[in-house]
C-alpha cells in the first residue's frame, strides 16, 4: 500500500477537489495531519478542516481488515482528545478485491460508525470531466466502462501540463494504475505521446521510473507534514504569547515533524516562549 498511499495522499491534498468534494460533501480548507499517540499505526492518513469549520478524516486502505472498526474508533477519539471535537470519518477503499470491511462498531452501550467508500463507486465520469488533472488521474479507479479511453484522456490532459508538472502526474497515473493492473495500458497509451516519450526514454520506465517518482512524492509529502506542522505551532504560540520574535522564528523554521508535534504539546504548559523553546 505504501507506493499507492503517498500517491494518493498527494493527490486528494491537492488537485483532486471534485474526489475530495464527493467524499467529504464539503470543501476542506486545510490539512491536519498529526501523530496520535498510544495508537499502533499513530497517523492518521488526511485530516482536515472543512470550510464550515468541521473536522473530517480520511482513511486510505487497500486491503480488507477486519479490525479496521477498531482502528477509526480508536482514531476518532484521539482526535476528539486532542481537538475537543469529533471528525466525520470516511474510509476510502482502493483495493482490487469487494469491500468486504465493516463500517460500524456496536455493543450493549455503544454505537458507533463511520462512511465506507469504494472507489469504484464514485462518480467517474464527473472526475474524468473535471479540469483538475488529480481528479481526472483518481477516476481510472472507478467503474468505469472503458479504461482504455479513460487512460487515452487522462494523457492527453497530463500532455497538455507544464514540463514540471508532466512528469509527477504521469509517475502518480503509473503508480495507482498498478492497482487495476492498467500499467501496460498507461505505457502503450503514453508511448504514443511524443510529449510524454521523451519523459519515458530519459527515465527507465517500470521498476526504477516508479521508484524514483515514490521517493520524490515521500519528500514531498514530509516537507508537506513539516510545513503543516509549522503553521500550526506558530498559531498556538501567537495564542499562547503574541507576536512570534525573530530568533524563535530561527529555532522552530528547521525543525522536524516530530519535533514540532512534541512543541505544539508542550506550548500549553509553558510559561514564556524562552521556556518553550529552550
Amino acid at each position: 500500500m505504501q507506493e499507492y498511499d503517498v500517491a494518493l495522499k498527494l493527490l486528494l491534498k491537492g488537485s483532486a477537489k471534485l474526489t475530495m468534494q464527493q467524499l467529504s460533501g464539503d470543501v476542506v480548507k486545510g490539512w491536519l495531519d498529526i501523530e496520535l499517540p498510544e495508537i499502533a499505526n499513530p497517523r492518521v492518513d488526511l485530516l482536515g478542516e472543512t470550510a464550515n469549520g468541521a473536522l473530517f478524516h480520511l482513511e486510505l486502505q487497500s486491503g480488507n481488515d477486519v479490525n479496521m472498526p477498531l482502528r477509526m474508533a480508536e482514531y476518532c477519539l484521539r482526535v476528539f482528545r486532542k481537538f475537543g471535537r469529533l471528525p466525520r470519518q470516511v474510509l476510502l477503499y482502493v483495493g482490487q478485491a469487494p469491500l468486504r470491511m465493516e463500517s460500524e462498531l456496536s455493543g450493549p452501550d455503544l454505537s458507533f460508525r463511520y462512511r465506507a467508500v469504494d472507489v469504484r463507486d464514485l462518480d467517474g465520469r464527473l472526475l474524468l470531466e473535471s479540469d483538475q488533472v488529480g481528479d481526472n488521474i483518481i477516476a481510472i479507479l472507478t467503474r468505469l466502462q472503458d479504461h482504455r479511453n479513460a487512460v487515452q484522456r487522462v494523457i492527453r490532459r497530463i500532455a497538455g501540463l507544464e514540463v514540471g508538472e508532466r512528469e509527477t502526474a504521469l509517475g502518480q497515473l503509473l503508480i495507482l494504475a498498478g492497482l487495476r493492473e492498467l500499467e501496460e495500458t498507461v505505457d502503450e497509451e503514453a508511448r504514443k505521446m511524443p510529449i510524454l516519450n521523451d519523459i519515458l526514454e530519459h527515465k527507465v520506465l517500470g521498476r526504477e521510473f516508479k521508484r524514483g517518482v515514490q521517493q520524490g512524492l515521500q519528500q514531498g509529502l514530509q516537507q508537506g507534514l513539516q510545513q503543516e506542522g509549522l503553521t500550526v505551532l506558530r498559531r498556538l504560540i501567537k495564542k499562547r504569547f503574541g507576536s512570534i520574535p525573530s530568533w524563535a522564528e530561527e529555532r522552530i523554521a528547521g525543525r522536524s515533524t516530530s519535533e514540532l508535534e512534541e512543541l505544539s504539546v508542550r506550548v500549553l504548559d509553558a510559561e514564556t516562549i524562552e521556556d518553550l523553546l529552550k
